[in-house]
């Protein structure tokens, strides 16, 4: 008889117990590990009336690249921000940018003000784009991040004044540029998949918005100071030459992470696009998009 059955029997005669050979634990995790925090949802945010943004913003007619990753718009931002009017810095990620109450107290001061979260995080976001505005010393801010088009009507309900650009690449070329940057993170088809995310974003800010501005990478990369004649003119601004030369960067200007940053963006020209992906080379989860966009026959 083995010394567990022994033991049980004796267990279970003066107490009526028994010992089980307990369940195997996981090991703990990290110390520091933090649960992966969900999505929050939108907070409540009311749109500021003509009349109140003299003291609601300090940002005037904002401009908005409303485009899908790998579309061209670190270019596009380094030809607007040639321009002597307009500041086009690296990406800012203002959405992601979330304010918190500390107590209960500072929640109900703030609703007294009539300012609830969302309220609060929109006057962040245009203080930080102020500052930056006002150390460059020009008159426009440009803002480029590709997820700005996931929350742009919070965006045009934070702005009523912003101006919006749409920036329209072939979805085959966004998807190979996509899985170009990073192959080994990525295959071609999880970048199409991924890149669809924000063309179809796109596609549902440019249907939300209008009065917005249309332009195409093709369009620009073929014949520059044509697309951009015709942006100054939406922007009612003067064209100026210099936006077609904006000058070569260096890693201050140009930072991973924050937009394109590779040598053909570095030299200070606009560069030949690469040629249009062909019909029978279009993989069916972007046919829908390529048709929508009219960049099938």
């Amino acid at each position: 008889m083995s010394l567990m059955r022994s033991l049980n029997r004796a267990l279970s005669a003066t107490t009526g117990l028994q010992v089980r050979k307990a369940a195997a634990v996981a090991p703990p995790g990290p110390k520091n590990a933090a649960a992966k925090p969900g999505k929050r949802p939108t907070p409540v945010y009311r749109c500021p009336a003509p009349v109140d943004l003299a003291t609601d913003r300090l940002l005037r007619e904002p401009v908005f690249i409303m485009s899908p990753v790998r579309s061209g718009s670190t270019l596009l931002r380094m030809l607007l921000n040639a321009h002597p009017r307009f500041h086009a810095p690296h990406e800012l990620h203002i959405r992601r940018l979330e304010v918190d109450f500390g107590s209960k107290l500072s929640q109900r001061a703030m609703s007294a003000l009539d300012l609830e979260r969302g309220d609060l995080e929109h006057l962040l976001w245009d203080r930080v784009m102020h500052r930056e505005l006002v150390r460059s010393g020009k008159d426009f801010i440009v803002e480029k991040t590709p997820s700005n088009a996931f929350v742009y009507r919070r965006i045009r309900d934070c702005w009523p004044d912003a101006r919006f650009v749409f920036l329209l690449r072939h979805p085959v070329s966004v998807a190979r540029s996509w899985h170009e940057g990073d192959p080994g993170k990525r295959t071609f088809d999880e970048a199409a998949a991924d890149a669809l995310r924000y063309m179809r974003a796109v596609d549902n800010a440019r249907k939300g918005i209008t009065g917005g501005h249309t332009l195409r990478y093709e369009d620009i990369t073929a014949g520059p100071e044509k697309e951009m004649r015709r942006l100054c003119a939406f922007l009612d601004v003067d064209f100026e030459p210099s936006m077609l030369d904006y000058g070569r960067k260096d890693d201050t200007q140009v930072v991973k992470g924050l937009g394109d940053w590779r040598d053909k963006i570095r030299t200070g020209q606009v560069q030949s696009g690469r040629p249009l992906p062909a019909e029978d080379e279009i993989p069916e989860i972007l046919r829908p998009m390529c048709e929508a966009w009219g960049y099938t026959s």
